[in-house]
């Protein structure tokens, strides 16, 4: 029986709660008898009645959205794949990033002394994370509305002292970053994107492999011939983290000596860039794949790109930002760094950087920084951790439990809990939030679906998400399903990203 707490801490049956459930129950025979009654064919009709109105099915968004809402899927698709190609490093995105929120009339936070209803403002965190917000009108102690994405991914990061050559090549050491599977990244294009520091304190900043005449660089991998040995071993072995050398060159100085295929890079590095190999101890330079994002199928139904975890949650957050006019609470969206290695640095969402701006855009709305009321302010918040989940791959059905897994084509996916194992590093979303947030979803029209990380104890992995609940909001995981995440290419669905922004937007204006 459901009950209520009374103000000594007893229960006693909360009445409201029992004559709703009730009246429903009692609805509901009614509804069965007078079809039972009728006999014959209607008995199946009452079947399905009961199993439209009790039973939960998913669906499918090609059998739910419009053509012309199919075409602005299309549309939005072309949008998401020309940003990502531009914006395959944190550093990237977050240039791009601020250059989209400008042109929907976003400024610097510093330059706004006082901050009212309707302003448009963002701070970038030390140029790899990014915070952006549209100001509400309820008073900020009553919470924000938050979407949290990251935007770093799994690459390949040049180690400090990456120069080498050996038999007459030319290579770089590097060092992986995030959980990658080291074999799908050899014997394929790869670019080079990152800042390196001149001995001048000038920085320059280095992209080669995009453009349609750049060369590109590839870790080499053995033939068949010789891989008997290499063949028996376990995938995580194939390859290791010391192989992935990047093939960079071949070609010497004139002059025979000492190092000459090494100095001749050095030579045209220098030319090219004005630096020099002592710079490159202090460079940031990563390696990903080169090459655009592309439509996948014949229907150009889906997406295939690097990346997309978690690049194309932050993307359509940024846009529900951006298209929106007016909001109730202050809605904002964080772009962190570093989750793919546990959030941590001072760009990770383990950083004070993120509340600290959430502070500062407190005081520039009050007029002062009152650190009890923002923190009680914090604790009324409410956040989407937007992050991505596997897709169910009919072709390795084993890993997943498929009642409880993300599809394709059928949503938003909301995980309520993520970790590993017995639920470790979840921030295990409550019933009352999630509740919420599928109630302003299903008002909105927004199609989602549930969704787990794999078998118990088979999969598991973590977001952002109680980092931030550490600080008392309420927070649910909320991503685009996608197939091979975390390889070189990934696939997501042209219906999904467009859910995705709708999600968004109805949850950073929600009320």
């Amino acid at each position: 029986m459901a009950k209520e707490k009374t103000t000594n801490g007893s229960k006693r049956p909360n009445k409201r709660v029992e004559k709703a459930a009730s009246s429903s129950a009692e609805a509901m025979k009614r509804i069965i008898g007078e079809r039972s009654a009728a006999g014959g064919d209607d008995n199946k009709s009452t079947i399905d009645y009961l199993r439209e109105s009790l039973a939960y099915e998913p669906v499918t968004l090609w059998d739910l959205r419009s053509g012309a809402e199919i075409a602005e899927a299309m549309q939005m698709s072309r949008s998401y794949q020309a940003f990502l190609d531009r914006a395959k490093t944190e550093r990237a995105y977050v240039k791009e990033t601020i250059a989209r929120l400008e042109e929907a009339g976003f400024v610097p936070l510093d330059e706004q002394q006082r901050l009212l209803p309707g302003d448009r403002i963002y701070r970038p965190i030390r140029g790899k994370g990014l915070v952006a917000a549209v100001i509400g009108a309820s008073p900020v102690t009553e919470g924000f509305n938050i979407v949290g994405a990251h935007i770093d991914s799994p690459r390949v990061d040049l180690k400090p002292r990456p120069l080498y050559d050996d038999a007459e090549l030319i290579l770089f050491k590097t060092h992986y970053y995030g959980g990658i599977k080291k074999y799908q990244w050899t014997s394929r294009p790869m670019a080079l994107h990152g800042v390196v520091i001149r001995a001048d304190g000038t920085t320059v900043d280095i992209c080669v492999g995009e453009a349609e005449d750049d060369p590109v660089f590839c870790f080499t991998d053995l033939l068949p011939h010789l891989g008997r040995d290499q063949m028996k071993k376990t995938a995580a072995e194939v390859v290791t983290g010391e192989e992935l050398n990047l093939l960079v060159g071949a070609r010497p100085l004139p002059d025979r000596g000492e190092r000459r295929f090494s100095l001749g890079l050095l030579k045209l590095l220098n030319e090219k860039y004005g630096i020099t190999e002592r710079d490159l101890l202090t460079a940031e330079l990563e390696i990903v794949p080169a090459g655009r994002a592309r439509d996948v199928g014949f229907d150009r139904a889906l997406i295939g790109a690097y990346g997309q975890d978690d690049r194309i949650c932050a993307w359509t957050a940024i846009e529900a930002l951006a298209g929106l006019e007016t909001t109730s609470r202050t809605a904002v969206v964080l772009l962190t760094d570093k989750e793919e290695i546990g959030s941590v640095g001072n760009t990770g969402a383990q950083a004070r950087s993120y509340e600290n701006v959430l502070l500062d855009i407190m005081q520039r709305i009050c007029g002062k920084a009152d650190e009890r009321l923002w923190r009680y302010g914090l604790e009324a918040s409410g956040m989407l951790s937007a992050d991505v989940c596997n897709g169910f791959d009919p072709t390795f059905p084993s890993v997943s439990d498929k009642r409880n897994n993300a599809h394709l084509g059928q949503g938003v996916a909301l995980m309520k809990v993520t970790g590993r194992g017995g639920k470790g590093g979840a921030s295990d979303c409550s019933a009352e939030f999630m509740h919420e947030v599928t109630r302003v979803f299903d008002d909105a029209g927004v199609v989602w679906q549930v969704a787990e990380l794999g078998r118990v104890d088979q999969g598991g992995g973590g977001t952002i998400a109680h980092f931030f609940a550490r600080l008392g909001m309420n927070v649910l995981d909320c991503g685009v399903p996608l197939l091979s995440m975390h390889a070189p290419f990934e696939v997501s669905h042209v219906l999904d990203l467009r859910e995705a922004c709708a999600a968004y937007t109805a949850f950073l204006s929600r009320r």
